[in-house]
């Protein structure tokens, strides 16, 4: 016995629009900040430009997502591509993550080996970047809690203008002090501004899809709740996953008193069990299975899990 539910990609907000502004405004500082960067010969910029480069395919495939998403369940792929916005994150993260790492490195180098760097032609470029970065950022900020998708997508940009900042912080520098390893520094705070951010974007998508227990439920709660429904004796194969952002699952095999399938009191706990779990929690489980079963019915499976 189960839930019946329609699994069609839901409508929600369409963030398409403003993914495609955030897109459009990140390549064209892309543009700019390659050639600035070969005028240059920064590395601030330089790392900053493969940033948004990075950024811009992050972007582009957040677009992709935020468009798979929109499509309906089919019998092949019963949850749509609800997961597209898990997957579009999880690449982006990992992208991030290189450059930030080779930031570091290329840093250190140019610490003990600084390389001249025009500082007013550098701040210029800085200083254009920040202001695409701030319009992008108003365009992604009212849907950037919307989903994975969404936040990787406005993580991206923030760390975009946060490079920016740090690209006219070391143009300043240079300028007034003729100190050229401010250029190497910048590049490496880029690096640790952007390195934490998506090693925790990482490890909440990886979750996802190695079907870790949703953040927030526990399935010791869960079990113990279930277990103070009447009739119910036993609570075994309960597992918990999240499909995408909002749509957490649940199933498990419970076992009640024989009693209820002659009486035909089944149904009942049934929609007791669904209302408990879609209700008491914190995480909303309105997705969900339930295998009601006797006792005797233990001796027919070939092995139970948690």
């Amino acid at each position: 016995m189960g839930a019946g539910h329609d699994h069609a990609a839901p409508g929600g907000t369409d963030h398409r629009r403003r993914l495609a502004i955030a897109f459009g405004i990140t390549t064209s500082i892309l543009i700019v900040e390659v050639i600035g960067s070969v005028i240059t010969g920064s590395l601030s910029l330089l790392v900053d430009a493969a940033h948004m480069l990075t950024d811009a395919g992050g972007l582009f495939m957040a677009l992709l997502a935020a468009t798979l998403m929109k499509r309906a369940a089919t019998s092949k792929r019963t949850w749509g591509f609800q997961r597209a916005e898990v997957l579009a994150a999880t690449a982006q993260a990992t992208v991030l993550l290189a450059v930030g790492l080779f930031a570091l490195v290329e840093g250190i180098r140019r610490l003990f080996e600084p390389p001249a760097v025009p500082s007013s032609e550098l701040l210029i470029f800085g200083i254009i970047g920040l202001v695409g970065n701030i319009v992008s950022i108003t365009v992604l900020t009212a849907g950037r809690s919307a989903n994975m998708n969404m936040r990787a997508a406005f993580l991206e940009v923030v760390n975009d203008a946060l490079g920016s900042v740090a690209v006219i912080a070391s143009a300043l520098i240079i300028m007034t002090t003729g100190w050229g390893q401010a250029d190497a520094l910048a590049g490496m705070l880029i690096a640790v501004l952007i390195i934490p951010r998506t090693i925790k974007l990482l490890r909440e998508t990886t979750g996802v899809l190695m079907e870790s227990t949703p953040t927030g439920l526990d399935l010791d709660d869960v079990r113990a709740h279930m277990l103070e429904l009447p009739h119910v004796t036993e609570v075994h194969d309960l597992h918990a996953s999240l499909v995408a952002t909002g749509l957490p699952i649940l199933s498990a095999h419970v076992t009640v008193e024989d009693s209820c399938f002659q009486d035909g009191h089944a149904p009942q706990i049934l929609d007791d069990l669904q209302k408990c779990v879609a209700e008491h929690f914190s995480i909303k489980v309105e997705h969900s299975t339930f295998q009601i079963e006797p006792a005797q019915h233990a001796q027919h499976e070939h092995h139970t899990h948690v």
